[in-house]
């Protein structure tokens, strides 16, 4: 049973936290007081050390952290520990990197927990879509260069190819920002190229964006999976592609000039 966000108080809850990208500064005052009250704190392996450091001394902690292609704890697993939690009168967080119900499986918990009749709220986060791409210095969206933005996630399950809508992602005049997509990068990029976004569309990979190991690697589309491979960029790491990548660095005092950004990226990518 979801509870409204003014229904908060001190009984047995789970609350589905999104603990933004990585800096503790950008998480939520919301995300940060249910940190400091849980009775156990439920984690996943892309909450920064930072956000962790602010859990009290005392306060249970339980790592649910998945690895790419290995899952030791299943998520019906994680699903059933939440209710077992929360029976046993324990306040709940169920801390995510991001925001929970952005690529956080966030959803699939709360549909376990409304089906066994337990109370939760959730707490949005910084997605780290945002929070990376301001990091690095790129507006996900621009006038005169990009008019819109998508997000996709680049994990597929395991013997299951990547179906997304290719057609609809090839669009030059859209951002692409792509989570969990370092396996599958290469793949990604080739379907893109194949329905038609040039391969010399620009792309970045940031690593552990927002925290002090930010990465920042600059490329284009048709050898951003290889750069990245070859530079051994550490996890999490978030892909965005689009002209907006050109923009990177050069906003200064003229960010209201859209045709002179539009043609400082096309004169630098072709």
């Amino acid at each position: 049973m979801l509870r409204s966000n003014s229904a908060e108080d001190e009984s047995a809850m789970v609350y589905l936290v999104g603990a933004g990208p990585g800096d503790p500064d950008l998480l939520t005052r919301r995300a940060h007081t249910l940190i400091g009250k849980a009775d156990v704190v439920v984690y996943d392996r892309l909450v920064s050390p930072e956000i962790l450091s602010l859990i009290p001394t005392g306060t249970a902690r339980i790592n649910v952290g998945k690895q790419p292609k290995s899952h030791p704890i299943p998520q019906e697993e994680i699903n059933a520990l939440l209710v077992s939690l929360a029976c046993d009168g324990r306040v709940v967080v169920r801390l995510k990197g991001g925001d929970p119900f952005m690529f956080g499986r966030g959803s699939e918990e709360a549909a376990h927990l409304e089906g066994n009749n337990i109370p939760y709220v959730v707490v949005p986060g910084v997605t780290s879509a945002s929070g990376c791409a301001a990091a690095a210095g790129v507006p996900l969206t621009h006038r005169g260069v990009a008019s819109g933005v998508r997000f996709v996630t680049g994990h597929c399950r395991e013997n299951m190819e990547l179906n997304l809508d290719w057609d609809g992602l090839a669009d030059p005049d859209t951002t692409l920002v792509i989570y969990m997509g370092v396996a599958n990068m290469a793949q990604i990029a080739i379907r893109l190229i194949t329905h038609g976004l040039p391969a010399s569309t620009p792309a970045m990979a940031v690593s552990q964006g927002t925290t002090p190991r930010q990465q920042c690697l600059v490329s284009t589309l048709g050898e951003i999976a290889n750069a990245t491979a070859d530079a051994a960029l550490p996890s999490p790491v978030m892909f965005i592609v689009g002209r907006v990548v050109g923009l990177n660095g050069d906003l200064g005092g003229e960010l209201g000039d859209e045709a002179l950004m539009a043609n400082r990226v096309a004169a630098h990518y072709g």
